[in-house]
């Protein structure tokens, strides 16, 4: 007997207001009660309808009439249903793995990943030479699940100290403390990195409208070889929370060092510390501010002697130059302050250096030298 039209039509304006509601299971229950509902051709007709495999709405009838009791709640499907996972299928799968990406400790220096990049795509590859099938999400998947996550290399090792390295730290820090308490200035000094001048690449990323970032070249040695350079030398002032930027044209010299001291003093040390008789400058031990450098010791020995100051200086051991509070107080600033964003010019290094703040009120000035 020919199902009417009319029910056809019925049919299919319920499963269009119902049937996105339902889940999986719930929707193939319902699809298999209409079928029975419907008798003889009820199953085809029901798969028409919606679309679905008449295999679907068969196996719902069968669920039905088994009388099977409902599943829990939140589940759509028996427990164990499922394609079985990759290392229950392959059980010398996942110690494959780890002799892969763990050679040295497994004791296997030939390991063919040994001394290429350990990608997942390349881990993938190389299993499945082995004879385990498995595809690079599986390996992702087992790698976390065993403990292991992307990271980079960590820099914890030291070389060989001096056995007065904590004494000098213990020695600078006692000297920095007993000239603050008597009022006098205490500078950190030390130059930045030199920066190129025009449309060159900078690290980082800002905020920009969609698809619109900011051009530039594509390599830096298009700019030629007489690009503008500048040299950025920082005095931070560890009591006043302040830095002063002198801007270098050139290069980074022990004379252009002291310079940038006098600056600095001439501009705001002097104003800040009217009654000042000694000035403490803590450095690192290389660059143009090395303790091996005469000539900063004579540019010093000369700017005292203009000043009326008694000038000390205290280097940091070798390999501690990031101890310095330059270097987390002031540069690091500046250097989130210009990210992703080209030096073009003198005026924006300047204007950008000098806009740079911090929450625990950092001031910043800088000049072209």
């Amino acid at each position: 007997m020919a199902i009417p039209g009319e029910v056809r039509d019925q049919l299919a304006a319920r499963f269009a207001v119902l049937l996105p509601h339902l889940n999986e299971r719930q929707r193939r229950l319902a699809l298999a009660t209409e079928a029975r509902l419907l008798g003889h051709g009820g199953v085809r007709l029901v798969a028409q309808v919606t679309g679905v495999s008449e295999t679907t709405v068969r196996k719902g009838v069968f669920e039905l009439e088994s009388g099977i009791d409902p599943l829990p709640d939140g589940r759509i499907r028996r427990v164990g249903g499922g394609r079985l996972r990759a290392e229950a299928v392959d059980p010398l799968l996942l110690p494959a793995l780890m002799g892969l990406v763990e050679p040295d400790e497994r004791g296997d220096p030939e390991s063919p990943l040994r001394w290429t990049t350990k990608s997942l795509r390349h881990l993938a590859a190389e299993l499945s030479r082995q004879g385990h099938r498995v595809a690079a999400p599986t390996v992702s998947r087992l790698l976390k699940a065993n403990g292991f996550s992307l990271q980079g290399t960590a820099k914890t090792l030291e070389g060989d100290q001096h056995p007065d390295r904590d004494a000098q730290f213990r020695y600078i820090n006692v000297q920095v403390k007993e000239h603050q308490a008597a009022g006098e200035p205490v500078i950190s000094v030390d130059a930045k990195k030199k920066e190129q001048l025009g449309l060159l690449s900078m690290g980082g990323r800002e905020w920009r409208p969609h698809g619109e970032p900011v051009q530039v070249e594509d390599h830096s040695f298009w700019a030629g070889p007489n690009v503008e350079t500048v040299v950025p030398y920082g005095i931070y002032d560890m009591t006043a929370n302040t830095g002063w930027v002198n801007v270098g044209v050139d290069h980074d010299t022990a004379a252009f060092a002291v310079a940038s001291i006098r600056r600095w003093w001439q501009a705001r040390g002097q104003a800040d510390y009217p009654s000042a008789s000694r000035l403490l400058i803590t450095a690192d031990a290389g660059g143009s501010n090395s303790y091996r450098y005469r000539l900063w010791k004579a540019e010093l020995a000369a700017f005292a002697a203009e000043t009326g100051l008694m000038v000390m200086v205290c280097h940091f051991p070798p390999g501690t130059s990031k101890w310095n509070k330059i270097e987390h107080r002031l540069f690091s600033h500046i250097t989130m302050n210009w990210r992703g964003r080209p030096l073009t010019s003198h005026q924006v290094v300047l204007n950008t250096i000098a806009a740079t703040t911090t929450s625990a009120g950092l001031r910043v000035e800088a000049a072209l030298d």
